[in-house]
């Protein structure tokens, strides 16, 4: 079966980690565009199109949270992953709520981060095939049109990352059906990793803020105290309106 290959954008300033990612990423099957600054890395991700970005939070120039803020603002699809060499919960959170679909310490294992980088692409793909076969979602003032990978609330569209529509769909397309943090990194995310529930939560906090009026008191994506996240049940809500 021909087709295009993927192509991935490193945008990293250390040598010796862009030529040992370009090596095993080629060693996949990947075409590799490189970047050394956030400069760079934005005129090269508008020239190439990439099919996802590895991103690190340090750079020259500008950093990795501006370069996703830019992008973002003209794509809100591409998957990002965040690179950083700092530990703190501060960088992660702040990456994801920019826009990022995912982060990974350094040092990391290769292994590790191709595994990921595969994991990320499938749900890519997955996500714009399952959008083929949906009709549009509707539960009170919220609209989600699959096909156009849309969002609307009060008929005014709501802007959201890649990670956070595909979250909202699973959610919709599953009223009533409550999900663990982890299911939801399997689900979402393509990849189930100890330690890291704090990106599913970073998650749903940034999807709730855009699409319930009250996000303390929330009308769609409800807390199940002890497992995890659910969306309200709509036949229940129905019959209780009935």
């Amino acid at each position: 079966m021909s087709h295009t290959k993927e192509s991935i954008l490193v945008v990293e300033d250390n040598q010796d980690l862009v030529n040992l990612l370009e090596i095993n990423l080629e060693d996949e099957g990947y075409d590799v565009h490189i970047a050394m600054d956030g400069v760079k890395a934005v005129e090269t991700f508008k020239a190439t199109d990439p099919s996802l970005i590895l991103l690190d939070v340090m750079l020259p120039k500008m950093d990795g949270f501006d370069v996703c803020k830019e992008i973002r603002s003209v794509d809100k699809q591409v998957p990002i992953l965040m690179l950083t060499a700092k530990s703190e919960e501060v960088d992660k959170v702040l990456g994801l709520e920019i826009g990022a679909d995912d982060y990974m310490t350094k040092p990391f294992s290769v292994r590790e981060l191709l595994a990921r980088v595969k994991a990320i692409l499938r749900r890519a793909h997955h996500s714009s095939e399952e959008s083929d076969k949906k009709s549009i979602l509707k539960y009170k003032d919220l609209k989600v049109d699959p096909n156009k990978r849309r969002v609307q609330l009060h008929g005014e569209p709501v802007e959201l990352t890649s990670k956070e529509y595909d979250l909202l769909l699973l959610f919709f397309s599953n009223p009533g059906k409550a999900y663990s943090r982890e299911e939801l990194l399997n689900d979402v995310w393509g990849y189930s990793y100890e330690g890291y529930s704090h990106t599913v939560n970073s998650h749903i906090n940034r999807l709730r803020s855009k699409i319930e009026d009250d996000p303390s008191e929330p009308d769609y994506i409800k807390t199940v105290w002890g497992v995890g996240y659910r969306f309200a049940d709509t036949e229940q809500e129905a019959e209780n309106h009935a």
